[in-house]
């Protein structure tokens, strides 16, 4: 992981006072989610100007630097770059801009006169800018541009909260910390002079689907170029890729990828032996002369009940790690040392398919998609108060406007990535680097041109597979057939894509989403216990009924209040509350 921050004065003839600086170095072990003695810094500083950058890499063989100096200029990638030499692009611009660069990340530079910091066109790797009557502030995480610009009391944006009880992430450019704001996908913060300027770049329309073989051939093939271009940081790496591959529809494609790249890879899939994950990773990894590694369940005596950490602990630490952006709903990837190892999975590859909310759609008429949007932002008004759900309604109005599909596949990327994921994926960034096809800047730029009915079909993305893997054309996938082959007629001659669905079994049970009336009562007792604090933006009886039943029917939605009544209460940031007792949660025979 690389954390950025960098100061701008706005009277650059007085400088940045050395006690400010001394509160940035101060504040890094808050919004740091690993352990201060694995953690590094440099500095660059200039009359006015500042940029710091910490890291738990344990030496400076990851290339970009983490700061990369030119003549009188320092740049920052934050996430990684599909050529490490780009850096020197991203320097030497008169504008800084990550329009034409691959990879996944984001961008912050300083010269004598200037700092500014650029996202990607899904701001996965985020970028957070406040300023005060004094400085511009400019970051990577948005609690340590809340400290450094407005000291050590945090003051919460409890409006901007009313997103996280609906969804459990931010549906805006809004965060928890009143005065941080997150920038847009493809923008650029600018502070020149003491001025802020913010420019963005619109993400891009689609056009039409090609009508003609040859039309779909060459865009196919122009997108498989961008996607081999993503794996070329791995050609480095002195060992094989990790590939977590399953029997869907992503991974293959991360395989098919690799393989057509030459980059050496073995593949590591979890789960049973008859599974249909583990039966076609296995005939992939055969078909593409792969090692493949299938990793069982463990196997425990049989319980009556299991153990868990408490909520608070939980919360604490999804906080901790995700800075109020990420509901502790979610599992977070927990801290272990950083390993570069070279790892890679299949995950966002919905962005070749559409995204996800157009892929939970079934009626793609204007009035559904339109349902959509009001389902996404307007989530349960009952729960909320008045305030709340004006707000919501002022957020989801230029999506309502826009309409059509462009509009849920933008919101997709701008938020379902750009702010659930980026939240979420910091505790696996903790641990390594893993490259993210799939998230490459050019990708996402390419496949935002395509059609989107046409991706959503799921045709590009089985073209993509069987051009770059000849020999996974015929591979079944697991689940639902290929979209494209639904109520396709199929000639005795021609082949049709197989598939294999798993039997329904009763398992997958989980505490967290099927809580028992011991769980539910710690969860209700802290938000009912809480609700002054959330009342501004929920409705108390609303939130009372809610909990009402002795087992919480909506776990998902009690997890979001948990979080957020957690916030607000002061527990963080601040030390890990302590003495917390495990709960025994039993398990549904």
């Amino acid at each position: 992981m690389r954390v950025y921050l960098g100061l701008a004065a706005k009277r650059p003839e007085a400088g940045i006072p050395d006690a400010m600086l001394h509160t940035v170095r101060g504040a890094i072990d808050s919004a740091f989610p690993a352990p201060p003695e694995v953690v590094r810094s440099r500095e660059w500083h200039r009359p006015g100007i500042s940029l710091f950058a910490w890291t738990n890499e344990p030496d400076d063989s990851r290339l970009p630097p983490l700061l990369s100096t030119g003549h009188d200029r320092v740049t920052g990638v934050n996430g990684y770059l599909a050529a490490p030499g780009d850096v020197d692009r991203l320097a030497s611009t008169p504008e800084l801009s990550t329009e034409s660069v691959g990879g996944c990340f984001s961008a912050f530079r300083a010269t004598r006169t200037e700092l500014s910091a650029a996202t990607a066109i899904h701001r996965a790797c985020p970028v957070y800018h406040a300023e005060n009557p004094d400085l511009h502030v400019i970051g990577s995480r948005a609690l340590l541009v809340s400290l450094a610009a407005f000291g050590e009391r945090i003051e919460w944006d409890v409006l901007a909260l009313q997103a996280m009880i609906r969804q459990g992430y931010f549906l805006s450019d809004e965060t928890p910390y009143r005065g941080v704001t997150a920038l847009p996908p493809s923008s650029a913060v600018t502070v020149r002079g003491g001025s802020r300027t913010i420019t963005e770049t619109p993400l891009p329309a689609a056009a039409p689907a090609p009508t003609s073989r040859g039309g779909r051939k060459k865009l196919v093939e122009g997108l498989a170029d961008t996607l081999l271009a993503t794996v070329e940081p791995l050609r480095a790496a002195g060992e094989p890729v990790n590939l977590a591959l399953t029997g869907g529809r992503d991974s293959r494609l991360a395989a098919a990828v690799l393989h057509a790249a030459g980059i050496p890879l073995r593949a590591t899939t979890n789960g049973l032996d008859g599974h249909p994950d583990v039966i076609i990773a296995g005939r992939i990894a055969r078909a593409l002369g792969i090692e493949h590694t299938v990793i069982p369940p463990a196997r425990a005596e049989r319980k009556d009940a299991v153990l868990v950490e408490h909520p608070l602990a939980r919360t604490y630490e999804t906080l901790r790690t995700c800075e109020g952006m990420t509901s502790a709903y979610e599992s977070i990837v927990g801290y272990l040392p950083y390993n570069a190892r070279p790892t890679m999975s299949g995950q966002s590859g919905e962005v070749l398919r559409a995204g996800s909310f157009l892929l939970l759609q079934s009626d793609l008429s204007a009035k559904a998609l339109r349902r959509r949007v009001d389902a996404t932002f307007l989530r349960d008004p009952a729960l909320f108060t008045e305030a709340a759900n004006e707000h919501a309604r002022e957020l989801a109005r230029p999506w309502q406007e826009r309409g059509g599909l462009e509009a849920l596949d933008h919101m997709y990327v701008s938020y379902r990535i750009g702010r659930w994921q980026a939240g979420a994926r910091a505790g696996s960034l903790r641990r390594g680097d893993p490259i993210w096809p799939f998230l490459d800047n050019r990708v996402v730029r390419a496949a935002l041109g395509l059609d989107q009915t046409w991706r959503l079909s799921e045709e590009v993305i089985h073209r993509l597979t069987a051009g770059l893997a000849p020999s996974l054309r015929n591979v079944p996938i697991e689940g639902k057939p290929w979209r494209f082959t639904v109520g396709r007629r199929y000639y005795p001659w021609q082949r049709r894509p197989g598939f294999l669905t798993a039997p329904k079994t009763g398992g997958g049970w989980s505490w967290r989403t099927g809580p028992d009336e011991t769980l539910t009562a710690v969860l209700r007792d802290h938000v009912l216990g809480h609700l002054d604090l959330l009342a501004p933006i929920v409705a108390p009886d609303e939130v009372r009924r809610l909990f009402a039943d002795p087992v919480l029917k909506r776990p998902a939605q009690g997890w979001h209040l948990y979080t957020v009544a957690t916030m607000l209460s002061g527990v963080y940031p601040g030390r890990a509350p302590e003495g917390l007792t495990p709960i025994r949660v039993p398990i549904p025979s």
